[in-house]
């Protein structure tokens, strides 16, 4: 630095030598400072930097020798708020689906609502869930009941026992293989199906035994439905079969829709294969909409309708029902009579306005007879209930197949600090199976439930049943008792 200012006062006393014309004052203005100050300003220069570096050096050697300072209490809890909001933010799926995609997760194993297990790259996905249903029953029935139907014992069960498997295999093929091991003592299929995902137009198709697409209480999981039994008019949906369908969303997840064709199937998805169920497939469809979402679904009204064509398993045909108590007898039967096919007609309603739900369906059938004057015959059921979270929760709609999923307490129980999520419900139930010759009887029921959710995972329900029949004899139609049903299961699932 000090030559870079040597040259400069050089150049500025070379420029008063060429232009000898400048009077003293611009010599004086050209020449600039004078060199002794510019001398004087230099060295006082160095001196300041020298003691800067010094302060530095300085400064490093405290650091690397200064002890660890203890944390204040305030440090600490500002420290274990952000651990609990990274951790939080770990947790959440997308966040292992970003990390995933971009290598930071090689593999992982991790609790979400069951066991997962995931590959890193994403490409296999795996599940690994079951159910466990405990329910026990008190029964009281009148005289005149007692003697139409017969002494209503109390009794206990496993409703449901089931265990599965399901996933990805190359994020485009999906599987899934549920077994239930409280049907009569041994396992029986449940979904057990391969799905190919992301198909063009078709978006999802899957084939194997799983549920046709029909009724939101019928494809609502056991799991996640409010009474501890689904409704009377149940009893004319064709529930599991095997068989091929598509589904998909559309209209930004607005609606859905889903079709299938199926062949009647036993336990283990069989068909009989005698010559009376050769030909003998069915239709299935399904079509719903949201015309209100808010709030990511605690607003919404649910509107759909199910259409079902049945071929009749070896040309015959029966619906029964007990009296939305799984322990207690069949009050209402047609008996096995002969049918060429039935059109299943299902429209359906759901509302939710935060805690309040309200839902309701009617099921109309109609039925083509064989070897009877009559070419058809028709039966028919309805429901209607509503619901409310008293501790301020929502049921779970899903957008992805149009059904609703699983409640999520705001506080999960744990002794002394959360008591969990309390649901109110009632119900009205009627079911018609009475229709010319074939006389099935009338069924009513009302049933009021209350659900307590521990968590996610667990709840116990109680439901209190009252049963209404009437069935036909040679006078007609007799008012034949009445019973009151008391129920309470323990569940859990993951």
């Amino acid at each position: 630095m000090r030559n870079f200012f040597a040259m400069l006062v050089f150049v500025l006393f070379s420029i008063g030598i060429m232009f000898p014309t400048l009077n003293a004052q611009d010599a004086q203005d050209a020449q600039g400072p004078d060199l002794t100050v510019i001398m004087k300003q230099l060295d006082a220069m160095e001196e300041t930097i020298k003691k800067q570096q010094d302060m530095i050096n300085a400064l490093q050697d405290k650091i690397e020798t200064q002890k660890p300072v203890v944390q204040t209490p305030s440090a600490i809890s500002n420290e274990n708020e952000i651990e609990r909001v990274v951790d939080n933010y770990l947790l959440k799926e997308e966040t292992r689906e970003k990390m995933v995609k971009s290598g930071l997760t090689p593999r992982y194993f991790y609790w979400d609502s069951g066991l997962r297990f995931q590959t890193g790259d994403g490409k296999f996905k795996f599940k690994l869930g079951g159910r466990i249903m405990n329910d026990w029953g008190w029964f009281d029935e009148d005289s005149d009941l007692l003697r139409s139907i017969g002494d209503q014992v109390d009794s206990t069960e496993f409703r449901r026992a089931r265990l599965y498997l399901s996933g990805d295999i190359y994020e485009n093929i999906a599987f899934k293989a549920q077994y239930d091991f409280a049907s009569g003592g041994r396992p029986d299929f449940k979904d057990v199906y391969i799905q190919l995902k992301k198909v063009p137009v078709l978006g999802n198709f899957r084939v194997g035994h799983f549920k046709e697409p029909f009724s939101l209480e019928e494809l609502t999981s056991s799991k996640y439905i409010t009474f501890m039994e689904r409704s009377l008019n149940n009893a004319f949906a064709p529930a599991r079969n095997t068989g091929f369908m598509s589904y998909n969303q559309a209209l930004d997840k607005r609606m859905t829709w889903a079709l299938g064709v199926f062949r009647n199937a036993n336990g283990w998805g069989d068909s009989e294969g005698d010559r009376s169920t050769e030909g003998g497939y069915s239709f299935s469809t399904r079509i719903t909409g949201l015309p209100w979402y808010e709030d990511n679904g605690r607003k919404l009204i649910h509107t759909g309708i199910s259409y079902s064509y049945q071929n009749a398993f070896q040309n015959d045909i029966r619906y029964r029902s007990t009296p939305e108590m799984h322990m207690a007898d069949r009050f209402v039967d047609t008996g096995n009579f002969d049918a060429e096919h039935a059109h299943i007609f299902n429209p359906e309603l759901a509302f939710v306005y935060g805690p309040l739900s309200l839902q309701t369906e009617y099921t109309h059938t109609s039925i083509n007879l064989e070897n009877s004057a009559d070419s058809y015959h028709d039966f028919s059921g309805f429901y209607a209930y509503g619901s409310y979270f008293l501790t301020g929760e929502h049921r779970k709609y899903s957008t992805k197949n149009g059904t609703f999923g699983r409640v999520k307490p705001n506080n999960n129980f744990i002794w002394g600090k959360g008591f969990g999520a309390i649901e109110l419900a009632a119900r009205y139930s009627h079911l018609d199976l009475s229709n010319d010759a074939i006389n099935g009887g009338r069924l009513d029921d009302i049933t009021l439930g209350i659900n307590w959710y521990l968590n996610p995972n667990t709840r116990v329900m109680f439901n209190y049943v009252h049963a209404d029949p009437d069935l036909f004899d040679d006078g007609g139609f007799n008012r034949d008792g009445e019973a009151d049903f008391a129920a309470v299961r323990f569940q859990v699932d993951f």
